[in-house]
């Protein structure tokens, strides 16, 4: 072997030794950032706003992946985990949706039942009633046609709880103007869960009363009414 082929042994074998090192450099930094990452695990971004209160689907949510040590510990990993929840926030587009951000859908207590009537979307929601609300019941009748008659105000379900609010809907204009709720141009349907006998009562008035709203009762109070402050006419403050 003369110089010439030394020289390019040599310089082969340094080359090789070379690709060696610096294979064992990029590996080296593989290794260092994975441990430093760690294994990626999936989440969920909100496609868009969610408004408080409205029950969730997985089309709402788009799923990436990213280090699980990023991820808080609240983070929802699982689209089954948001089965059977509503938004208890309003929910911002491009979120990570958490657990601490969804509750349980309001369900109904054993011995009771929904019932759902259209409410007056300007006096009786105002927007402010929404899924495990608690709301006083009221209903306003005209006196029949007796002398003796007068109007008046009944309390008829005291401290309803609200499984749902539904969507804002337009009323039939062309629906007679002798009906009780002729005078509104929007209602909203809500659901209760209320037992046999409030549910009755409830069907009366969204039947035969001239107007029925509700009245929010602040957050873990218990409605007690007696039974002479359930009903009021205008003779009661002459």
């Amino acid at each position: 072997m003369n110089s010439r082929q030394r020289r390019g042994v040599i310089l082969l074998v340094l080359s090789a030794l070379c690709a060696v090192g610096a294979f064992a450099g990029v590996f080296s930094v593989i290794r260092d950032v994975d441990s430093k990452v760690g294994p990626e695990v999936t989440a969920y971004r909100l496609k868009n706003d969610i408004a408080p209160y409205k029950e969730l689907s997985a089309d709402q949510f788009q799923k990436v992946s990213m280090p699980k040590r990023w991820l808080s510990d609240t983070a929802v990993t699982n689209m089954r985990d948001i089965r059977g929840k509503i938004a208890v926030t309003q929910l911002e587009k491009g979120s990570l949706l958490q657990t601490d951000m969804i509750v349980d859908r309001p369900e109904l207590e054993p011995g009771q039942q929904e019932i759902a009537i259209m409410i007056d979307a300007s006096t009786g929601v105002a927007g402010k009633i929404n899924p495990g609300s608690r709301v006083n019941i009221f209903a306003t009748f005209e006196a029949d046609d007796s002398d003796k008659g007068v109007d008046q105000s009944k309390l008829i379900v005291a401290d309803a709880r609200v499984l749902d609010v539904g969507k804002l809907t337009a009323l039939d204009p062309d629906q007679s103007s002798n009906d009780r709720r002729r005078t509104a141009t929007d209602a909203v349907p809500i659901t209760f869960a209320l037992d046999t006998a409030d549910a009755q009562r409830v069907a009366y008035a969204e039947s035969f009363a001239e107007h029925v709203r509700l009245a929010l009762v602040a957050g873990g109070d218990a409605t007690s009414v007696s039974p002479s402050d359930r009903t009021y006419t205008l003779d009661e403050d002459k």
